[in-house]
């Protein structure tokens, strides 16, 4: 039997998978902002949204667990590894390099993403094409839905010399045939395309093309004849372009008086008058995102500088791209991820249009740009980008958030050993998510044990004593019949075999072999390759 072969993008170290330490995440409460009054000026629920500092993967992996299937819109603007240095970030890797950690994110964006969601993402031509095939792969083919030309900039660069190269590339993948997308507002241009030149009491419309793309041969019942009404003409349709309308259907379009004929009522070919109260729904997005539409860099250049003036970010999105691409793939109250924030342009757009969001920056400008940025925004003094435009006056919040540190860390002699910045309640989290229960202490005094619950019934503890076969036996009676306990301590005495309701694993030899200690940075800026796990690989999507 022949191995089934697939198209795929091959590149040095494409299977090899980071061992990720599954990390907690810990407020910090005076980094943490909310608007006057409960829940801030736009209603409870909009304080819990989340800005992560620290390497994106570790954050992206702290998500996981709470936030799998829920996100409905990813935004993403990688480093386009064009080989430059800006300020706040490196943008030069080995290509193959740069395909593999840019995969490593993508496939757990993938495990975020709620069934009806879309990832969107920005690249220009130096990596757009080999992200293209590699997407092609996690997500499958037939989840592709448009590669956007977005008119980043209006005039070619001053140092032009073969192509005035002046447009990103947005890539867009939905996670399933469950997306729906959304209609965009009409722009006043559009608007005022629509006259009304003959007075109709329907009101303004446009006229539009009678005929369609298929031939004669194609579709022989649109190529028929239709009598010009003023001048008593039969007029055909070309054989190469047909009409519209099947007979009926024209029929009824003269009945409605939707046939035009020019204003002096003698033109050789009709139009169809198409009334704008029909369209007023919206707009079908297109290929092609003309600055009018989406804004263009120099926007967001000057809506950063008008918020943070001394320390101006490079190449920051406009917030007209990310309402552009927000209006089309969410609705209020859905959550918005992006995972590299920048200088936070995704958070503030998704707070003024009131979108739930979570954001993720391992750069210090998420203290010295996010952080002010977004400080404006809930308190209503960013009054740029898309305020006027949606009506902003502030109101919600979000709270700020590290990784915690690594778990274990070696002793002086080379030992693992808990890290001394875990606190009890740290470390029952930390355990949780490594074994893969919830973290939900129990708020019944009589039931102390209970720092985490994986179903109904099994529930999880955590201790930093040894327990002898006498401490064990008290825990197996406080579980009791029907429920059963993991305990997790540094080491156990006695045999406890009988205790049919307990488990046992040691701190922290159970969970060495599945990550990396002592790790923080898996960022974009690495010069060598993470380490494989074939343990933590990700269902992939269907086959390119």
């Amino acid at each position: 039997m022949t191995k089934k072969t697939k198209l795929e993008l091959t590149w040095p170290g494409k299977e090899e998978r980071p061992k990720l330490e599954p990390r907690i995440l810990i407020e910090d409460p005076d980094k943490s902002y909310r608007a006057e009054g409960p829940g801030g000026a736009q209603g409870p629920g909009t304080f819990d949204n989340i800005l992560i500092k620290g390497d994106n993967l570790l954050a992206l992996k702290a998500l996981e667990a709470e936030y799998a299937g829920k996100v409905k819109c990813v935004f993403i603007d990688p480093p386009y590894n064009t080989g430059s240095a800006f300020k706040h970030y490196e943008d030069g890797l080995e290509h193959s390099l740069w395909l593999s950690l840019v995969r490593h994110r993508i496939l757990v964006l993938r495990k975020l993403l709620s069934e009806d969601g879309s990832i969107w993402i920005t690249i220009d031509d130096n990596e757009a094409h080999y992200l293209k095939v590699m997407l092609d792969e996690v997500f499958g083919r037939s989840n592709f839905l448009c590669d956007i030309a977005w008119e980043k900039r209006y005039s070619p660069p001053p140092d032009t010399k073969d192509f005035g190269y002046v447009h990103d590339h947005i890539l867009v993948y939905r996670k399933s045939a469950a997306f729906e997308r959304n209609l965009l507002p009409l722009t006043e241009d559009q608007m005022g395309r629509y006259k009304n030149p003959d007075k109709d009491p329907r009101g303004p419309w446009k006229a539009m093309d009678y005929t369609c793309r298929y031939s004669a041969e194609d579709r022989p019942n649109l190529y028929y004849p239709i009598k010009q009404p003023n001048t008593g003409e039969e007029v055909w349709p070309k054989k190469t372009r047909v009409w519209a309308f099947s007979k009926e259907a024209h029929a009824q379009n003269v009945r409605e008086d939707k046939i035009w004929w020019g204003v002096k009522g003698k033109n050789s070919v009709p139009a169809l008058k198409n009334f704008i109260d029909t369209i007023n729904q919206g707009m079908m997005p297109m290929s092609l995102w003309k600055h009018t539409l989406a804004g263009h860099n120099q926007d967001g250049r000057k809506e950063t500088l008008a918020l943070i003036p001394d320390d101006p970010f490079d190449n920051p999105k406009p917030e007209k791209l990310l309402d552009t691409i927000l209006r089309i793939a969410t609705n209020p109250g859905d959550l918005v991820l992006d995972s590299f924030a920048g200088s936070g342009t995704t958070g503030a757009v998704a707070q003024k249009m009131g979108r739930r969001w979570i954001m993720a920056e391992i750069g210090d400008h998420a203290d010295t740009h996010i952080v002010p940025r977004l400080k404006k925004v809930i308190d209503g003094e960013d009054q740029g980008g898309i305020s006027k435009a949606v009506e902003w006056q502030g109101g919600g919040g979000f709270r700020y958030y590290t990784l915690a540190p690594s778990l274990l860390e070696k002793d002086k002699w080379g030992n693992w050993v808990v890290a001394k910045e875990y606190n009890p309640d740290m470390l029952a989290a930390a355990m949780c998510k490594h074994l893969g229960f919830t973290y939900a202490p129990s708020e019944d005094e009589g039931e102390w044990w209970r720092h985490g619950q994986s179903s109904e019934t099994d529930f999880l503890y955590v201790t930093t004593q040894s327990l002898t076969r006498d401490a064990l036996k008290l825990l197996s009676d406080e579980v009791g019949e029907g429920r059963s306990l993991m305990i997790c301590a540094p080491a156990f005495s006695g045999s406890f075999d009988d205790l049919e309701n307990l488990s046992c694993t040691k701190i922290p030899s159970a969970i060495l072999s599945r990550c990396e200690w002592g790790r923080d940075d898996y960022s974009l800026n690495v010069s060598d390759p993470v380490p494989d796990d074939d343990e933590e690989a990700v269902e992939e999507g269907e086959e390119a």
